[in-house]
């Protein structure tokens, strides 16, 4: 069965010509850290790495880490605050908390990105942890929460790194119709040429850009696919702060 990350209704059309550059870098930063989310669970999968505990939580994790790992620090930041944002966004707009979910609250999400994030290099990003209200007695245990990701997270991407590239990242179907698919196909495709030239799986995983019906995203097991449905962009812009 796919692991679903998220399931709510499509919003009003995004739109290239009426949304701001802003808007649009935000849009961009939530479905790259929800691709790299997605991509969590296909490592999970693919390598069959054990988790104890929530998958969801060591998803959430891997993202965070990835943009860590893969960006530059201004654009790290960046990607930082325009996700934090996201479950931020999420939190605001959701008036029942469904605790039986496999997801945890967004709140929570927001507050373990944070530390994460600033647990991997505390003296840069002292002002991040401030500016995202990051509470004192959280930050104080975060560069140790960074090492335990390190010591997971890193070790399967030390496994599958591969300096002369691959091409074990597919493009699966792209199905678009609307400037939200398109703004996904464009990352998409962008995302699976950088992958690809980093990193090799012992498996095929394909990634397709469809519309859903709906504003989702997740990984199918039975056929090694991260689905990435249009629909995802236009939620994001009608939510962005």
């Amino acid at each position: 069965m796919p692991t679903f990350v998220l399931s709510c209704p499509a919003q009003a059309e995004f739109r290239f010509e009426n949304t701001p550059a802003d808007t649009v870098a935000y849009v961009e930063s939530n479905l790259l850290g929800l691709f790299y989310h997605e991509l969590g669970h296909a490592l999970i999968d693919i390598l069959g790495i054990p988790i104890f505990g929530q998958e969801e939580d060591a998803a959430d994790v891997f993202s965070v880490f990835l943009i860590d790992a893969l960006y530059e620090e201004e654009s790290a930041v960046q990607l930082a605050y325009d996700t934090a944002f996201g479950f931020l966004g999420e939190a605001e707009n959701t008036d029942d908390i469904a605790f039986w979910d496999v997801h945890g609250p967004d709140l929570q999400r927001y507050y373990n990105l944070i530390c994460i994030f600033y647990g991997a290099n505390p003296d840069e990003r002292y002002d991040v942890a401030q500016d995202l209200g990051l509470p004192e007695d959280r930050a104080d245990y975060c560069s140790v929460e960074y090492e335990q990701a390190a010591d997971s997270w890193g070790q399967v991407l030390d496994e599958v790194t591969y300096p002369p590239g691959g091409k074990t990242f597919q493009l699966g179907s792209i199905v678009v119709d609307s400037d939200a698919g398109m703004l996904t196909e464009d990352l998409i495709r962008s995302e699976v040429d950088a992958l690809n030239k980093e990193f090799r799986l012992p498996d095929q995983l394909r990634v397709s850009v469809v519309a859903c019906g709906e504003a989702n995203a997740f990984y199918d097991p039975g056929s090694r696919e991260i689905v990435m449905c249009s629909e995802f962009a236009d939620w994001l812009a009608e939510t962005a702060p």
